[in-house]
């Protein structure tokens, strides 16, 4: 996942699902009730719940109000028990075959709903997520990844299938910022994103070139628990498109499941932050942490300073 331009028009963000996965089924044969176990655990964090089954007939039917069902199996014998089951992408639970050796990871539906990230997260016990969606294929970022990065809702459904098709042939451009009141006509081809209504805060972060991922995280996790807050209350992850490529700070994002998201240089400037910061004169740049809280609240507000962590991540919060 690499960053994108994100300024107040024009908004690119990286994450890459817009459906949340909290609770996960993890079905395996009896014979490979290890792996099943390997995989529950791998899954199993403060974000989300998993649950190991042993497989039996009826037993996707009477998971199939789970977020998402990973099943230790070849893809064939899924793809026959689920086939019945499947009714719209929008609410089936997003379903990924792995095989018993770990080896690779292939969501099977709904990739763009919860299988993709899945998929990725299964790197952590080895497994090579196999994504065959058209655009995360071709290297692109679908209109749902977009919609989820800013805490949005697709609106229109049924646009994203030629939304997602002009991303491929990349004609289709940022996504437009319009703040209302205000009326908009739209085409059936035009996907409308609308985020939630109750605003949350934004972790604005610099960091140091190759800060890890723990580092990143338990800085954010400070800087929260400083405020009285948690993951939940958090909107996105801010920086610049200076940093939005680091491994480390891209690799925090995705386990905490919050986008990240990247302002340009000249947005930075334009909302620069009041403490008195070295990147000026170091590398050009406006101070990136408070600069990307404020640019990135809904309010432009700012409501923690940067603070240091480890002399290696900025943290400021804004809203």
């Amino acid at each position: 996942m690499g960053g994108r331009r994100f300024d107040r028009e024009h908004r690119w963000a990286t994450v890459s699902d817009e459906h949340p996965i909290e609770r996960v089924a993890v079905v395996s044969f009896e014979r490979n009730a290890e792996t099943g176990r390997e995989l529950e655990a791998a899954i199993d964090s403060e974000l989300r719940t998993a649950t190991r089954f042993t497989y039996e007939e009826g037993i996707f039917q009477r998971l199939w109000d789970r977020d998402a069902i990973v099943a230790v199996m070849a893809s064939g014998i899924v793809v026959r028990k689920i086939a019945s089951l499947l009714e719209d992408k929008w609410s089936d639970p997003a379903v990924v075959a792995v095989d018993s050796d770990c080896t690779w990871a292939v969501p099977i539906v709904g990739g763009h709903h919860g299988g993709n990230r899945l998929a990725e997260s299964l790197t952590a016990v080895g497994a090579v997520p196999a994504e065959t969606t058209a655009t995360e294929a071709a290297g692109k970022q679908a209109v749902e990844a977009r919609a989820e990065a800013l805490s949005a809702r697709i609106e229109t459904p049924d646009s994203t299938v030629a939304t997602n098709l002009a991303v491929l042939q990349e004609e289709l451009g940022p996504v437009e910022r319009l703040d209302g009141p205000r009326a908009v006509l739209v085409s059936e081809d035009v996907t409308v994103l609308q985020r939630s209504t109750s605003p949350g805060i934004v972790l604005g972060t610099g960091c140091r070139t190759g800060t890890d991922a723990a580092t990143c995280r338990r800085a954010w996790l400070d800087a929260m628990e400083a405020l009285d807050r948690d993951v939940s209350d958090v909107e996105f992850v801010a920086t610049g498109t200076l940093k939005a490529d680091e491994p480390g700070l891209q690799e925090a994002a995705a386990k905490l499941d919050l986008g990240l998201v990247a302002f340009e240089k000249k947005t930075l400037a334009e909302f620069a932050g009041p403490s008195e910061s070295k990147a000026p004169e170091l590398v050009g740049w406006p101070g990136i942490a408070e600069a990307s809280a404020i640019a990135g609240g809904r309010n432009h507000e700012l409501i923690a300073p940067k603070t240091q962590f480890e002399e290696e991540v900025t943290v400021a919060v804004g809203r």
